[in-house]
C-alpha cells in the first residue's frame, strides 16, 4: 500500500513535531508548513492526499488557505485542527471547504483513523468508475443532469464541479427522491457518526446543494424539521 501523503499546516512547532513523529512511525508521509503561506507553496509542490490545517496562524490563516486550495482542487480532503470550537467558527470552516473538524487537544489514534477514512473516500470515485457499466452514471434532477462518477452537475450546458461529499449527499437525496431522508441515516452513511459537529456540517452541505439547484424552481430540498430532508422533483 502506498504511503498517504499528508500536509500539516501548523504553527505550534512542538505539536507539529509530535504529529510528524507519530505519523511517520505509522507509515504516513508527512510534510509540515509553519504558516498559511508556506502551506500554500507546499500544497502546490507536494500534491498531498490529505491536508490538516490549523485555523489561527501567522501570515495567512487556515480559512484563507483552504479557500485558496478549493479554488484549484475541490477533491483533496481537508481537516481543520484547531482550538476554536465556537459554532460560528465550525460553520465557517465547513463553508470554506473543510471535510472534517478536530478540536485540540486530540487523540493521535483518532487523527489517524480520520486521515485513513478521508483518503479512502477520496479514492472511491476511481473504483466506482471501474464498476459494472450497467450502473447508471447520470441522473436527471429537474432540468439538470447529475453525474455521480464525474462529480458534476450540468446546468444548461455548464458543468458545476462537486466535492465527493456533496456528490454523496446529493446521491443519497436522489435515492430517496420525494421521500424523507432521515437525518441520522444521512449522517451515519456519509459522515460515519451522528454528532453535533457533523450535523452542522451537513446543514452547510445542504445549503450548497440548494445553491447549485437554484435555477430550477421545480427542484427543492426541503428541511423536515426534527426529522431530515426531502428532495422534491
Amino acid at each position: 500500500m502506498n504511503e498517504i501523503k499528508v500536509l500539516l499546516v501548523e504553527d505550534e512547532a512542538v505539536l507539529a513535531s509530535i504529529v510528524k513523529e507519530t505519523l511517520d512511525a505509522r507509515g504516513f508521509e508527512l510534510t509540515i508548513a509553519a504558516n498559511g503561506v508556506e502551506g500554500w507553496g507546499l500544497f502546490n509542490t507536494n500534491k498531498p492526499d490529505v491536508c490538516v490545517v490549523d485555523v489561527m496562524m501567522p501570515r495567512k490563516d487556515g480559512f484563507s488557505l483552504v479557500e485558496d486550495i478549493r479554488k484549484v482542487d475541490i477533491m483533496v480532503p481537508i481537516i481543520f485542527l484547531t482550538a476554536k470550537t465556537q459554532t460560528a467558527d465550525v460553520i465557517k470552516g465547513f463553508e470554506t471547504g473543510a471535510d472534517d473538524y478536530m478540536k485540540k487537544p486530540f487523540s493521535m489514534e483518532e487523527l489517524i483513523l480520520r486521515l485513513k477514512s478521508l483518503n479512502r473516500r477520496r479514492n472511491l470515485p476511481e473504483s466506482s468508475m471501474n464498476a459494472s457499466s450497467s450502473v447508471a452514471t447520470t441522473n436527471q434532477i429537474g432540468s439538470l443532469n447529475f453525474n455521480y462518477h464525474r462529480l458534476e452537475l450540468i446546468d444548461c450546458g455548464k458543468a458545476i464541479s462537486l466535492s465527493q461529499r456533496e456528490a454523496d449527499l446529493l446521491k443519497l437525496l436522489l435515492d430517496n427522491k420525494n421521500s424523507l431522508l432521515d437525518r441520522k441515516t444521512a449522517l451515519l452513511k456519509i459522515w460515519g457518526e451522528d454528532n453535533a459537529f457533523n450535523a452542522r456540517s451537513m446543514d452547510v452541505y445542504i445549503t450548497r446543494l440548494r445553491k447549485y439547484l437554484v435555477n430550477d424552481s421545480s427542484v427543492q430540498i426541503l428541511n423536515i424539521r426534527g426529522f431530515g430532508y426531502k428532495l422534491i422533483d
